[in-house]
């Protein structure tokens, strides 16, 4: 095993408390010969309960280990991991790992090695932690045309978004309280900029749509934009707001985005709180599919990872390998996000006087956006402004977009407080 951080000592608490369990699903003994730590590791409470015979901090004793057919990596990020499983698949050794940033920049180049050299890539806990999604979408959904994902899909941000709904604090507290609970790292952005849940949906999308879809092809925006004022009339007009990575295709285009979204407060995902995940599958044959649980913490991803420990042994064992590489199907592309149809909110502060409205609804309607309802909101009398809240019918990205800049330039709007899609 290559690390020994949160993942990976929960990887190894499970391999050698549950050694003998293991073995026997797998039918021969299952043992674990050697860790890749870095020195400052040394000194983590999980390097104590090991032995120190385990560990080496030398690459080239680490690669020339005899007797070793199952290298897990689980250090995250992108390099030197790369490198490390680039070095596993090369010299024969099957590979598991939890990396979702190399695995969404890198795959189709460490399957091809992987085949290459007739070994197996393990990927399961690279999305959604224990929650089962790689091995549902290569086998158990086969038989169906994926039509639609809709995935909360990093606890962090969805924690925050639910103490901000639920207690109505804006969205520096409720990052605090992430951090101070562990559920959110020190520096924070990979998480609330949706880049963590980027890197998770160009996997599912490219195993769903059968298209190699890379981090950059996908639109990505964050939660730090939110105020407590969004939530409070998300309620009032019968939403909630859910950080979502969504993939649809339609006529051989596919549509990848991450972004904040209006969903109806009835609607299936709209209910998934706290630290949890939940990703939801449209198929023709199976219909809609949740699936739903913790999407980290040592725990259940250990419980993946081990799993494809297990399946990468059973495979050594009958001597085939699990053939990990993403169908393609030609005449397939990305929908640029331009393209993109779909309602939005809006919050303006504008000046509190006569054909403010006015002026704003002939900027959208010249671009073609037609409004459903407005409500003006928390008038400020000493100020002479007024909140504005709009909400569409569906709309092109591009022409919201062009209205937005047009909206900015108008005299009477101080300022676009916020604007948010919305997802039916």
């Amino acid at each position: 095993m290559i690390g020994l951080g949160v993942v990976a000592g929960g990887v190894a608490r499970v391999l050698t408390a549950k050694a003998k369990a293991l073995s026997e699903q797998v039918g021969y003994p299952l043992i674990l010969r050697k860790v890749k730590v870095l020195e400052s590791d040394l000194s983590r409470p999980q390097a104590k309960e090991l032995g120190s015979q385990l560990f080496t901090t030398n690459d080239e004793e680490f690669f020339t280990e005899a007797n070793i057919d199952i290298v897990v990596e689980a250090i995250g990020g992108e390099e030197p991991a790369l490198d490390y499983l680039k070095r596993a698949l090369a010299g024969g050794r099957h590979v598991v790992t939890s990396n979702k940033e190399v695995i969404a920049k890198h795959g189709a180049e460490l399957f091809a090695l992987a085949q290459e050299h007739g070994v197996g890539l393990h990927y399961e806990a690279s999305v959604g932690g224990g929650i089962p999604l790689i091995a549902p979408f290569q086998q158990d959904l086969v038989a169906n045309k994926i039509s639609g994902i809709y995935a909360i899909i990093n606890g962090t941000t969805n924690y925050i978004l639910t103490r901000m709904a639920s207690e109505g604090i804006d969205f520096p507290s409720a990052l605090k309280s992430a951090q101070e609970l562990g559920y959110a790292e020190a520096d924070p952005k990979n998480d609330i900029e949706g880049i963590d849940s980027t890197y998770k949906l160009a996997i599912l999308a490219s195993l769903a749509f059968h298209l190699q879809v890379r981090p950059q092809d996908i639109h990505c925006e964050g939660i730090s934009r939110l105020s407590s004022r969004d939530f409070k009339y998300a309620r009032e007009l019968g939403y909630a707001i859910k950080l979502l990575a969504i993939a649809k295709e339609r006529n051989s285009l596919v549509e990848v985005r991450v972004h904040p979204v209006f969903i109806p407060e009835d609607s299936l995902l709209a209910e998934v709180d706290g630290v949890y995940n939940a990703i939801l599958v449209e198929g023709d044959l199976v219909g809609r599919v949740l699936f739903y649980g913790e999407g980290a913490g040592a725990a259940p991803t250990s419980s993946a990872v081990v799993a494809d420990v297990v399946k990468a042994a059973r495979d050594i064992v009958i001597g085939s390998v699990t053939r990990a590489n993403w169908r393609l199907e030609p005449g397939k592309a990305i929908r640029p996000m331009a393209e993109l149809e779909t309602g939005y909110y809006l919050r303006l502060n504008a000046a509190d006087q006569p054909g403010v409205l006015a002026q704003v609804s002939k900027v959208l309607g010249d671009h073609r956006i037609s409004i459903s309802s407005v409500i003006q909101k928390a008038v400020d009398a000493v100020a002479q402004t007024a909140e504005i809240v709009i909400m569409t019918h569906p709309a092109k990205e591009a022409e919201m977009q062009r209205a937005l800049k047009e909206l900015e330039r108008l005299k009477a709007v101080n300022e676009i407080g916020n604007f948010i899609r919305v997802e039916a």
